[in-house]
């Protein structure tokens, strides 16, 4: 929380809530859209909510998540040149103001959002499909501020516990825009609480919005899909199996059975199974890249990747599994000069869209932030934990017979838990999810088997690090800065 601008430009986000300096200008710049101005038309609406979009696409953090780096699926290689190296390696390599841009996006979001909200509520609509509009406009907010306030409560708060949420220290809820605010650390029950009241809101306002495969712009489907993962977290096993079953159900996203149509889903961004895929272009709403798991360097002939996939994540795929056959790619490397070949994430492998000037991927792919196999591994887990076994398998086998052809049997309580949190892994790898489950199953890992040491920058920290369930590092540090200007912040979270 440490910059606040008055104004947003269209397709881009730049105000940040905070604390510290108030820097406030007089004159709009041309090309945004001022506080005091902007909430004339359903058209200033429209541009504050491109923006929220823009934001959103930009803040999903893929194709490489930091999450992921910092979890047990991936080894560091000795090209690696320093990158996000302190959330791979824990312990004294990982500091306190690491993540602090994740915390000042995601803030500077709602910031935006709390404004718009507040704003949209002058604008006075001539016609029923401008009423149609804001009403929409105004759900796409409320469903916004929810998934920000839910990445924030994950990573910044420890991990929702019925029987001490009421009391444990979650984050700051900024509902209304104020520059003077300081706002204190809601309860993690709180916030989850603004969380659903945020996501019923966004469900009345959207109830016209029907879903639709690959949507760009949020709709009821949306939000129920955000609801379900939200119930998870809470461990309202009924009411996040219910959630997740609707979308099941509804048969709108039928899932894919065929290698070569999930490798087109993953290269050509494909819509099929998503629930939500933000607009992407070639010119200004282009999506994040990464060369981390590729880095095809024309001059050597192969590829020279920052990270690549232990052993152990790969051999918990079938041969027969379609997974299998589009996460990964074994490839020629040359990794500071040494030469072979090694398995490497192929997942994101660049739509050929974004290829500029020649036929070297860019690593470019729209994001998947909501998709229909993650509804299937909810409701699976949701069932299994409300003893609930046949409708768990229900849900897990259909998952894995679409990917493998073939499902389970006679699977019950713990061996059935296990089997779907290995299933939940396959499914949603290197998609920013791993170290969040863990996390939330109070779980901790030891990274295992890695692919050939050769390659990869070798020590405690690295290769074979292993990190003990509960580990104060699993929860974010609150940033220096934000403690230091709003004392109304602490507690520091534990550790730190």
């Amino acid at each position: 929380m440490k910059k606040l601008h008055k104004y947003i430009a269209a397709g881009l986000i730049i105000v940040a809530v905070g604390n510290s300096c108030k820097k406030i200008n007089n004159l709009n710049p041309h090309d945004a859209i001022g506080l005091n101005t902007g909430f004339q038309t359903v058209q200033d609406a429209s541009k504050w909510v491109a923006g929220t979009y823009s934001a959103l696409r930009g803040n999903f953090d893929m194709p490489q998540s930091v999450t992921d780096l910092q979890a047990d699926e991936l080894n560091i290689t000795l090209s690696n040149n320093n990158a996000n190296t302190g959330y791979y390696r824990w312990g004294s390599f990982f500091g306190a103001d690491n993540p602090a841009n994740y915390w000042e996006n995601w803030y500077a979001a709602i910031a935006n959002i709390d404004a718009a909200i507040t704003g949209f509520k002058s604008i006075t609509t001539s016609s029923a499909a401008d009423a149609a509009s804001l009403q929409q406009y105004t759900g796409d907010l409320y469903l916004a501020r929810a998934y920000y306030f839910h990445r924030l409560v994950i990573r910044y708060a420890k991990t929702y516990n019925p029987g001490t949420a009421a009391t444990d220290p979650g984050v700051p809820l900024v509902l209304v825009y104020d520059v003077d605010a300081k706002p204190d650390r809601s309860t993690v029950k709180a916030v989850y609480t603004q969380i659903l009241s945020d996501i019923t809101t966004a469900e009345n306002l959207l109830t016209s919005v029907p879903g639709q495969q690959g949507s760009s712009v949020f709709n009821i489907d949306v939000a129920t899909a955000l609801e379900a993962r939200v119930r998870l977290d809470m461990q309202d096993w009924a009411g996040a199996y219910t959630a997740a079953n609707k979308l099941i159900s509804s048969g709108t996203y039928p899932l894919i059975t065929t290698l070569a149509n999930f490798q087109s889903y993953w290269t050509n961004d494909g819509i099929q199974e998503s629930l939500f895929q933000p607009f992407t272009n070639t010119t200004t709403e282009q999506p994040n890249a990464s060369f981390s798991y590729l880095g095809y360097d024309p001059t050597l002939g192969a590829n020279n990747p920052s990270y690549v996939p232990t052993a152990a994540i790969i051999g918990l795929y079938q041969n027969n599994d379609i997974r299998k056959g589009t996460y990964f790619a074994s490839d020629a490397v040359d990794i500071n000069g040494i030469k072979g070949t090694l398995t490497l994430i192929n997942k994101y492998p660049g739509n050929p869209i974004f290829y500029t000037g020649s036929a070297v991927s860019s690593y470019q792919n729209a994001p998947k932030p909501f998709r229909i196999a993650e509804m299937y591994l909810i409701a699976a887990e949701a069932a299994a934990n409300n003893s609930d076994p046949a409708d768990a398998l229900t849900a897990l086998n259909a998952l894995h017979q679409a990917r493998c052809g073939t499902t389970y049997s006679g699977l019950a309580s713990t061996a059935l838990i296990d089997t779907i949190r290995s299933e939940r892994t396959r499914e949603l790898a290197f998609e920013g999810f791993r170290l969040d489950d863990l996390k939330r199953w109070g779980l901790g890992f030891t990274r295992t088997d890695p692919q050939n040491t050769t390659f990869l920058l070798s020590g405690p920290s690295t290769v074979n690090l292993t990190i003990p369930a509960g580990d104060y590092q699993f929860t974010w540090a609150l940033p220096s800065n934000d403690l230091t200007l709003n004392p109304n912040l602490k507690p520091q979270n534990t550790g730190w």
